[in-house]
């Protein structure tokens, strides 16, 4: 985890006075909250993201790479340059109960210790599990090799599946990450293995207690199990802000049955693209975006969450 990734925190002291907040008020806004660099698994640097950003047309940007910020400082630099408003933000890798949930953490302070802790364990599990998945590869008859992973991952702090399923597309045994994830690499497949992820309601505690907020990722597109209203409602009690509901991953039933929990809830409400460059397809920049009030929404609850926590928390880019 980058630990000295910014040099313009303090966010609560500034938040009244900021006159990027005003930017939801100016015409129509294009706010997509979660986007990957190749600090994580995507295919793009911090500062490409951005330059693709403004490109696509988009006003606010969040880079939320899987558990870091190590490319905050980078894409800091580009959304000054290029006019972007950017969100610093990251997706942690959690556990409830036996399923994954994928965590959006925004505007913590990367330095709080509970935190920086399971962030640590985290991106251990994932490289620990890197050399048993090549193992297996190699069981199957595929020459595979650390090395080809590692010029696959770029120096990422987060190496992973996705850089295990692009040096197999470098090897020609697949065409692309999805096929490497259906073949080998997904959940029941012969070169899966299984690795840490954060508990849960922790994390989000954690979050809070960073002065940050923290919004469940596709929390119906990703496993077989379907968290309940009940369980959203308990992490909304443990300090959840919202629900990332308009994403490629929810189709238009789910996305109503979810924006209708998060009303019930009092959850914020967020879209996104959960882009990863070409690593991903389908999830092009702005695919999906959040509602300019929503987004206003869950600052005022980050501002709040800093100003409780008494932490020096990063302040949003202005572009």
């Amino acid at each position: 985890m980058d630990r000295g990734c910014t040099g313009d925190l303090s966010r609560a002291d500034a938040a009244e006075s900021a006159p990027g907040r005003l930017l939801a008020t100016l015409g129509r806004v294009r706010i997509d909250l979660h986007t990957h660099s190749r600090a994580s698994d995507g295919t793009q640097t911090p500062r490409e993201l951005v330059q693709a950003a403004a490109a696509a047309g988009l006003d606010v940007l969040a880079i939320t790479d899987h558990d870091t910020s190590a490319g905050w400082t980078e894409a800091a630099a580009a959304a000054d340059e290029y006019g972007v408003e950017l969100v610093r933000g990251m997706e942690i890798s959690t556990r409830h109960g036996h399923w994954g949930v994928h965590l959006l953490a925004y505007l913590p302070d990367p330095t709080y210790a509970p935190l920086v802790d399971e962030l640590d364990a985290v991106l251990d599990g994932r490289s620990a599990r890197v050399p048993m998945m090549l193992e297996r590869l190699r069981g199957l008859g595929i020459a595979i090799d650390d090395e080809d992973v590692r010029r696959a991952a770029h120096g990422t702090a987060a190496t992973g599946r996705p850089h295990v399923a692009d040096a197999l597309v470098t090897l020609g045994v697949v065409a692309d990450r999805t096929e490497a994830f259906d073949r080998f690499l997904g959940a029941g497949r012969p070169a899966n293995v299984q690795r840490y992820a954060a508990p849960l309601l922790d994390t989000i505690r954690h979050v809070t207690a960073a002065g940050g907020v923290s919004v469940i990722a596709h929390p119906w597109g990703r496993s077989l199990h379907r968290l309940s209203e009940a369980d959203l409602a308990g992490f909304r009690d443990a300090g959840l802000s919202g629900l990332e509901v308009d994403h490629q991953d929810h189709d238009r039933e789910a996305r109503a049955e979810l924006r209708a929990i998060a009303g019930n809830l009092g959850l914020v409400v967020t879209g996104s693209s959960d882009h990863h460059g070409a690593g991903k397809n389908d999830h092009e920049l702005g695919v999906n975006t959040t509602a300019p009030d929503q987004y206003e929404r869950l600052l005022d609850l980050a501002d709040a969450a800093a100003s409780a926590a008494g932490r020096a928390t990063p302040e949003i880019v202005r572009g």
